[in-house]
């Protein structure tokens, strides 16, 4: 069984495929893999032997050798609605485009394409239907080449994997039309996966955090400033950026749920977001334990401190080009309004061994906790490979950061695998 590995990465998709031909008694071969990123090339190479192309987009179809099946995680774009977003000629200037006219050309046995699931409704414009312009578009041009066409979302968690991580996945066949249904579940915790002994790194941020919490109360905390309840850690909570008093603390957690209320949009006259600046009368009407005077005095002192923010609401304006953006309303009075944003603490949240991860993404991978020995270290090379089902004989041979870049952005194995099964 011969295929072609585009948008290959680090090759999750290809091992997915071979283990699943592995299991059916067949011998797969590898005859053509096109991967940009050079650390994706350098760590693919070192695992396969096998050299990889560059871009696809400058790779003319009849150079590629004939094979059997399509590999192809590709990336999801828009798709112009000037050409009635039906047909092959309509896909041109996307990257789907590359995989079908090597489809056309080469016209293999079938194909697996991998995307995340927000493709199912990108560019939906009409309500109740199932699928939005983008996929309906793919999947019309992939019948017009001859395939008979299955799609389904997976979620990764299902299947084994210590990981919520749903994905959206097309296969076609010349033949039949493949079942995505009736896989063989399996459920699987991180504690599974966990190292154990592994250095921790000592820093200020992580001693704060183990200073003021029992390690098993950590198990599962975001750490983050945008929402409340008693599964996130804040800065306040922390006092990151200066003492703050308990009065203060219960303060900020009123303000962090009433910021959200649409009856504030209502009374402000704003656009309802997520997230608005109350005025001093306003906070006045919740938080009653203390004078307005003394109010002032408390939520003053954390604007000081960088807690809160003073501003001006800010309106949805609608621009000529149908986009939209917030601007300040300076007609509004100012009010007080807490400084949001997650990424710029060391760490975004602790794992709990005894759970599975959230959907782990690029930007965020770096910033996932474990508690080890006495202190808190991020993941391993090899945490972050099981979390995506690759085998441990998988050698990484690039930086932490660009492996962490990767596999936020990568398959998971043992779906690809199942998904194969049903295709081959």
């Amino acid at each position: 069984m011969k295929f072609i590995d585009l948008f290959a990465g680090m090759g999750g998709t290809r091992i997915g495929f071979e283990q699943a031909c592995e299991e059916k008694g067949i011998q797969a071969t590898c005859v053509f893999t096109s991967e940009i990123k050079d650390y994706a090339k350098s760590i693919y190479e070192h695992n396969f032997n096998d050299e990889v192309s560059g871009d696809i987009t400058s790779i003319e179809a009849q150079d590629i050798p004939d094979f059997d099946f399509l590999l192809g995680g590709f990336p999801c774009q828009a798709f112009s609605s000037a050409g009635k977003r039906h047909g092959f000629e309509d896909s041109r200037g996307t990257l789907f485009f590359h995989i079908a006219r090597i489809l056309k050309e080469k016209k293999p046995k079938g194909f697996l394409l991998e995307n995340v699931p927000g493709l199912v409704t990108h560019q939906k414009k009409t309500p109740g239907k199932e699928i939005g312009e983008t996929l309906e578009t793919i999947l019309d041009i992939l019948e017009e080449l001859g395939y008979q066409v299955s799609w389904a979302v997976l979620d990764s968690s299902e299947f084994g994997i210590a990981q919520k991580r749903k994905r959206i996945y097309i296969t076609g066949h010349l033949d039949f039309k493949p079942n995505l249904s009736n896989f063989n579940l399996s459920k699987s915790k991180l504690g599974d996966i966990l190292e154990k002994d592994k250095p921790c790194e000592d820093t200020p941020f992580r001693r704060k955090l183990l200073s003021l919490y029992k390690r098993h109360d950590l198990y599962g905390k975001s750490i983050k400033d945008k929402r409340g309840g008693p599964t996130n850690i804040h800065s306040w909570d922390l006092e990151l950026k200066g003492s703050v008093s308990q009065e203060q603390k219960t303060l900020m957690g009123m303000l962090l749920k009433q910021r959200r209320q649409k009856k504030w949009a209502l009374e402000i006259g704003i656009v309802w977001m997520d997230g608005m600046p109350l005025t001093l009368d306003q906070i006045a009407t919740f938080y009653r334990s203390v004078s307005k005077d003394t109010l002032k005095i408390m939520l003053d002192d954390l604007v000081d401190k960088n807690y809160i923010k003073f501003e001006h609401p800010r309106e949805l304006i609608i621009l000529d080009n149908g986009t939209t953006k917030r601007e300040p309303d300076t007609s509004k009075p100012k009010g007080y309004n807490i400084v949001t944003g997650k990424l710029s603490f060391e760490l975004n949240k602790i794992l709990d061994p005894k759970c599975i991860s959230n959907t782990i993404v690029a930007t965020e991978t770096s910033k996932l906790g474990v508690l080890d020995t006495d202190g808190i270290r991020t993941l391993t090379d090899r945490e972050c490979l099981r979390l995506f089902g690759f085998p441990d004989n998988y050698k990484v041979n690039i930086k932490q950061k660009d492996l962490y870049d990767l596999i936020g952005n990568t398959v998971v194995v043992p779906v690809i695998k199942e998904v194969a099964k049903k295709i081959i």
